[in-house]
């Protein structure tokens, strides 16, 4: 028989490493806010440093919601990211930019989306506020930053043409908009969608990732990869 033993001192550093890690975790904060039931999410690090994923806080009750949640727990925000620009995913951009001076970033392949956004927004027979313009574009294969956090950025088109993935490896997340959901996927027949273009974002690029890869999508509740590559009748 083989005895283990272990220290006070040893089982100490053990918790407290535990306790560290978990300090220094990022948080993940979701919403669900809109006609179009889209998911916004805050991101924020132990210094209370944010950033806001794809605002969808349209009226002035989710707009509330999203403030008192950033005000009580003393977030700032820093950085304004989106997976794409259809106008579920930047219908609060302007109360974002008001109120906190932030400007979005995105693919640059999905600016006209941006700049359509009044006309869009008509077509679903809404009175948006227009949102900024980015002054800075997300490259596909690169790496975003984020004080201690990294994303890599994965360019997955098939929704839209500039649709893009955050992936944080540490963490073994990835957020990914409207390109793959629980049991499904994004839509291909708005403009820019190309439906074998999708497959190939999810098989070659987000079926790659380790399995236990948590996704966090743009509707709907969150998912795995595996469960994903197991069970979603869209990718069979």
């Amino acid at each position: 028989m083989i005895k283990i033993s272990f220290s006070i001192g040893y089982l100490s550093s053990i918790g407290q490493f535990y306790i560290l890690n978990l300090l220094t975790m990022l948080q993940i904060k979701s919403f669900t806010f809109g006609p179009f039931q889209e998911n916004t999410y805050i991101l924020y690090n132990s210094e209370n440093k944010g950033i806001i994923i794809d605002p969808g806080c349209f009226e002035t009750h989710e707009q509330k919601i999203l403030s008192d949640f950033i005000s009580s727990h003393d977030i700032q925000l820093e950085r304004l990211l989106l997976t794409h620009g259809h106008i579920d995913h930047i219908l609060g951009n302007h109360f974002i930019h008001k109120t906190y001076g932030l400007w979005p970033e995105m693919h640059h392949s999905d600016l006209p989306f941006i700049e359509s956004q009044s006309l869009s927004a008509l077509r679903f027979g809404l009175k948006t506020e227009q949102s900024p313009i980015p002054k800075v574009f997300l490259e596909a294969n690169t790496t975003l930053t984020f004080y201690d956090d990294h994303f890599k950025i994965i360019h997955t088109p098939g929704h839209s043409q500039g649709s893009i993935s955050f992936y944080h490896e540490a963490q073994n997340f990835i957020m990914s908009g409207d390109v793959l959901f629980k049991q499904s996927i994004g839509r291909t027949d708005l403009p820019g969608g190309d439906y074998n273009l999708l497959i190939s974002s999810i098989k070659d690029k987000l079926f790659k990732l380790p399995n236990s890869t948590i996704v966090y999508s743009g509707h709907g509740p969150s998912t795995k990869i595996i469960e994903e590559i197991e069970n979603n009748p869209f990718l069979k």
